[in-house]
């Protein structure tokens, strides 16, 4: 088997063959928020649950990555962007993938928006960053949304099932898009993907009973898993939160 293919199928529970992803990027585009001020906290939280892979900016997995256990992908991410830029949809390489496998990457990530001026410049950067990681045996988690000028519904059903497409047409090994909350159009598009579908777990919920029902509709609808960050970490008890993820992900299995 192909070494990224490898690599990609270590990111799924042996028996409930889902995975859940705990991403812990947001301190660049956002800053010191709530609940992630210390990543190390997070992750040492996290440590006795059945989480699959981390998500990190580069700085962090030096300072952090050694604190992602053994059995965890530890994912690079490769792109940013802040809230205060202009346009805020912008996302920018800020790793290379050399770089990210010197640093002891299982896998590599990155984040595009389409529906903007900004689209051509940063799906020609995920078609480059797919040959760069396979090259090297690492698979690349896609982040893909429909963000910017264009766009009026984030959640278009039709506009999620185009971002899984378009994952799938430039070779990505996982797919992370924003569940659209028609189980029909997702199941449609996941179907559809040789890819495995992950759900993102978005801003924050005020209502956590109402997120994990929404999380259980994408599961059913064929999702492969969840990324869930602000969602888990910004919570009154973190690790309970994550608990219940990781319960809800993989039944009886974990």
């Amino acid at each position: 088997m192909i070494g990224h293919l490898r690599k990609a199928a270590r990111l799924f529970h042996p028996e409930s063959r889902r995975t859940v992803i705990l991403p812990l990027d947001h301190g660049l585009s956002e800053g010191s928020i709530a609940g992630l001020e210390d990543p190390g906290e997070v992750l040492r939280a996290a440590r006795a649950l059945p989480i699959q892979a981390v998500v990190l900016h580069k700085g962090m997995t030096m300072a952090h990555g050694g604190e992602v256990r053994l059995d965890q992908s530890l994912v690079v991410h490769l792109s940013a962007g802040t809230r205060h830029g202009l346009p805020p949809y912008s996302k920018a390489l800020v790793c290379s993938v050399p770089e990210a496998l010197r640093l002891g990457a299982d896998m590599v990530s990155m984040h595009i928006n389409i529906g903007n001026d900004l689209e051509d410049r940063m799906l020609a950067d995920l078609g480059a960053c797919v040959e760069d990681a396979h090259q090297l045996g690492l698979p690349l988690l896609a982040m893909i949304y429909a963000r910017g000028g264009q766009i009026v519904n984030e959640t278009d059903p039709v506009l999620v099932a185009h971002s899984i497409r378009i994952g799938a047409e430039l070779g990505a090994d996982v797919i992370k898009v924003p569940y659209c909350g028609n189980p029909q159009s997702f199941s449609r598009a996941v179907s559809a993907c040789p890819a495995p579908v992950v759900v993102s777990g978005g801003p924050r919920n005020g209502d956590f009973r109402v997120f994990v029902r929404a999380l259980r509709e994408a599961l059913d609808a064929g999702a492969a898993g969840v990324c869930v960050g602000r969602n888990a970490f910004q919570q009154e008890n973190p690790a309970k939160a994550m608990q219940e993820i990781c319960a809800l992900v993989h039944g009886g299995t974990a």
